[in-house]
């Protein structure tokens, strides 16, 4: 008996049983598709113990000694992608990020452009922050329009890289994400981390509009803290 109290022989008669008129290529087909489903769900099940590792303070080397692969190796493996806590509303922005470089025929996606896609999404709080404090959204598009690049000849098609400051300023989202002590990525993240990644244009633009990091880590912590508390009232 395997520690899951399952054995080949169970799985092979589980898909006879349900494939009785199938053909042995058939069955090789879906046997395949089983395969990769228990392949998935091992690989979801070590990634729930590595979370929880690292939550307890365990390194990369002891994760990866646990697994039987180098620390590199786990590290490449189970690290989290860039986007897996942002909320639906800063996915969004992210995407409209990507078609406002597409729209401007830029090859790269800049800090300007994640902040155009913060504007484009008027229910996330980085849009409620940013306009309260600059009077008008139309005053903000106007400072990120001088600090765009020319446009391009030719609009790209498909994946649009991000420049190294944009990855800097999603990096440091979901730092400031963590120093929150939040356990999601919003646009108010995303806002934050874009004021702290310094060598992007969207950091000066926000500098130019009045914003100061420290001011702004505070408005966002007081705002959430204020939609926590009306949200458990209701």
């Amino acid at each position: 008996m395997s520690p899951l109290d399952i054995s080949l022989a169970d799985l092979i008669a589980r898909l006879d049983e349900e494939l009785p008129d199938s053909n042995e290529l058939a069955r090789i087909s879906e046997a395949r598709l089983r395969a990769q489903t228990l392949s998935d769900l091992g690989d979801q099940l070590i990634d729930h113990y590595v979370s929880k590792a690292k939550q307890t303070g365990a390194s990369w080397t002891e994760i990866g000694d646990a697994i039987g692969v180098s620390k590199q190796a786990a590290q490449q493996r189970h690290a989290p992608a860039p986007f897996d806590r942002f909320t639906k509303l800063n996915r969004h922005s992210i995407v409209l990020a990507q078609e406002a470089a597409r729209t401007h025929k830029h090859d790269s996606i800049g800090t300007e452009h994640i902040l155009l896609g913060l504007l484009g999404e008027p229910q996330g709080l980085a849009y409620e922050v940013l306009v309260a404090k600059a009077d008008s959204e139309q005053r903000i598009r106007d400072a990120i329009a001088e600090a765009l690049p020319p446009a391009g000849q030719k609009a790209l098609r498909g994946h649009i890289p991000f420049r190294p400051e944009s990855k800097e300023a999603i990096e440091q989202a979901r730092l400031a994400s963590a120093d929150l002590g939040h356990d999601w990525v919003g646009t108010e993240h995303t806002l934050l981390g874009l004021i702290r990644a310094e060598q992007g244009p969207a950091a000066q633009i926000l500098r130019n509009l009045g914003f100061t990091s420290d001011e702004l880590h505070e408005t966002v912590r007081t705002e959430v803290a204020e939609r926590l508390a009306a949200r458990d009232k209701q």
